[in-house]
């Protein structure tokens, strides 16, 4: 098993509402994608202003499947919407 862990930041402009479509649209390719085993997405309390905003982490049952993920259709569009409200990222990959 594979766990994939990635984190943003976000634009201030519409921060909450941004954050909420994030997690809806990461949530949604449980069962869409093939290999993908458990996706979970938190949106950080806005106590700490140096912490992150949003985080996933979601279980793949290989590398393979985590390669696929990057390039499924699915993933691709909500990408795009996470590129375009993000201004930072870090991710790590790691066998459980």
């Amino acid at each position: 098993m594979l766990r994939h862990i990635v984190m943003w930041t976000l634009k201030d402009e519409n921060k909450v509402a941004s954050a909420q479509t994030i997690k809806e649209k990461l949530e949604a390719l449980q069962g869409q994608v093939p290999g993908l085993v458990n996706v979970e997405v938190g949106i950080d309390l806005g106590s700490i202003e140096s912490n992150y905003d949003v985080v996933l982490i979601s279980d793949f049952d290989n590398e393979e499947a985590l390669s696929a993920y990057q390039i499924h259709p699915l993933h691709k569009e909500a990408g795009a919407f996470i590129k375009s409200v993000a201004t930072g990222r870090s991710c790590v990959d790691y066998i459980v």
